[in-house]
């Protein structure tokens, strides 16, 4: 058993430190927002995510995690202390450390012995070297310790498989025994171990992410063209994902990406190049379209309804992906505001995102059912692949429609069906079958 601090209780560093807890070792997660913290010793959950909540109260029933504001408290003998804080976009798309600094600053102040620090927040290239430096200046007494990364690829609504069943795990330092234990930590995974340098290891996460952020720009430009022919792009990547060298995920056209780690990390690898003196071209691009994918859906309503002033238009989905309550960068905000900015009235449903959103969004009238926002509506828009949604009473949908208008921005339906109930239907890239039929 091995005695594990993790710093901050967001995505990353709550499911990290449950699933090292169920893994058998004693685990500490500290986070300074008090409030946070009393909620989870009362067993609530500050985040969404399926399976969390059974995780974690299993492990603080059988005390192997627990959780404090107190550094001192949480780092008393501890071995390894995973850093798993915000590190947001700044104003030029640069990683803000600010969170990363206090809790390297904080670490320094209250180590008890020696100690392997661990970046698992996306930092930027050299950041490793950076905390070093922290720690060894605010060093109370003068224990030795290594700085690690460990970069996390957590997807949310599947980060607790994610973290029990990684494709890799990648390990950096320029202390090879302190990667080392690292790497024994995570043993019990039987995962690809990948052991690098420090400045290697945190590459690879921002090269990862810009990578399957490229992925979904591209098939969205090819959706794109294949409207203009005529084609079906589900078909296309289909077709493409069985080869190998592509491979079938990250392959679905659509609104594009948000979240906490795509727009962030390649902001910041863009700003990164740019810094050296480079020009990041396909970076660049990659935001372009992505970007324009969610301006796009009010020109395409535009479309199919004419002047939007005093439309009905319903969202089906608020947040930025299903199996998540998390309205970082969502499509939907963008796509909401540019609908009230064209004089529509905006409504929305999502299974868990909506108490977030509200503040976010407060010109839009949440509804408790789907059903219900859909009564009286012109169109609607599928921002979210739910599963709910995928399950929808269509007939029961149209029926209650002002006008049978649905614009399917996640292609979760099928054109011929969705016509033969009577829709007036769009997907995205989804060639002719827009038409009706």
């Amino acid at each position: 058993m091995k005695r594990i601090t993790v710093i901050g209780v967001g995505y990353v560093g709550l499911v990290t430190a449950a699933c090292f807890a169920d893994l058998g070792n004693r685990v500490v997660a500290l986070d300074v927002n008090e409030a946070r913290i009393e909620g989870l010793k009362q067993g609530i959950m500050p985040i969404y995510e399926p399976g969390l909540e059974e995780l974690v109260r299993r492990n603080v029933k059988a005390e192997r995690l627990s959780f404090t504001t107190s550094y001192a408290e949480a780092l008393q003998g501890a071995e390894f202390a995973f850093i798993a804080v915000g590190t947001p976009s700044g104003v030029n798309g640069e990683a803000d450390l600010q969170y990363v600094a206090a809790a390297a600053r904080a670490i320094a102040e209250n180590m008890s012995g020696p100690l392997i620090i661990i970046n698992k927040s996306t930092v930027p290239i050299g950041t490793g070297d950076w905390v070093a430096d922290i720690v060894q200046r605010h060093q109370k007494h003068p224990y030795p310790f290594s700085v690690v990364s460990c970069p996390e690829f957590l997807r949310e609504g599947t980060a607790i498989s994610d973290f029990m069943n990684p494709y890799r795990v990648v390990v950096g330092s320029l202390d090879r025994e302190a990667a080392e234990k690292v790497a024994q930590l995570h043993l019990p995974l039987r995962a690809p171990i990948v052991i690098t340098d420090l400045r290697t290891a945190e590459m690879i996460k921002y090269a990862s992410n810009a990578f399957l952020a490229t992925k979904i720009s591209f098939i969205n430009e090819i959706a794109d063209i294949c409207e203009a022919y005529g084609a079906d792009v589900k078909e296309v990547a289909a077709g493409m994902g069985y080869d190998k060298r592509i491979g079938p995920y990250f392959l679905d056209a659509g609104l594009g990406w948000g979240g906490s780690c795509f727009p962030k990390d390649v902001k910041a690898l863009a700003y990164m190049a740019q810094e050296k003196g480079l020009t990041p071209r396909i970076l660049q691009s990659v935001m372009e379209v992505n970007y324009r994918r969610r301006k796009d859906v009010v020109r395409v309503l535009q479309e199919m309804l004419g002047d939007l002033r005093g439309k009905v238009i319903g969202l089906l989905g608020l947040a930025f992906k299903p199996n998540t309550d998390d309205m970082r960068e969502a499509p939907s905000i963008d796509i909401a505001e540019g609908l009230l900015a064209a004089g529509a009235e905006v409504r929305a449903y999502d299974p868990v995102a909506m108490p977030g959103a509200q503040a976010l969004l407060p010109a839009v009238k949440m509804y408790p059912d789907p059903y219900q926002m859909a009564q009286g509506c012109d169109a609607l828009v599928v921002v979210t692949e739910w599963n709910e949604f995928k399950q929808l009473d269509l007939e029961r949908l149209r029926q209650l429609m002002r006008l049978p208008v649905l614009l399917d921005g996640r292609n979760i339906y099928q054109p011929q069906l969705m016509h033969q109930l009577g829709f007036i239907y769009r997907g995205i890239g989804r060639g002719n079958t827009h038409g009706g039929s």
